[in-house]
């Protein structure tokens, strides 16, 4: 059996990642400088009745320009 020790690593990392962002998702409007978080123009929010569908599309688009960006950065390899 192949040694998979490398994936695990990369799937803790990722799942730590994703549980920061939702994390921030969800504490995002409570913390002050960050309540502009899924309101931007372009995030689509339709409402009938009693069911909301919420599509915050610009939100995450600028959200993976600035990861993608801060990643770049720091696990650039020489």
């Amino acid at each position: 059996m192949a040694d998979l020790t490398g994936l695990g690593r990369i799937l803790i990392g990722l799942g730590a990642a994703l549980a920061l962002v939702g994390l921030l998702l969800v504490l995002g409007p409570r913390v002050p400088g960050l309540g502009w978080l899924g309101r931007l123009p372009g995030d689509l929010m339709v409402r009938r009745g009693p069911i909301t569908v919420y599509a915050p599309i610009v939100t995450s688009i600028l959200l993976s320009v600035l990861l993608t960006v801060a990643l770049n950065l720091f696990l650039r390899r020489r």
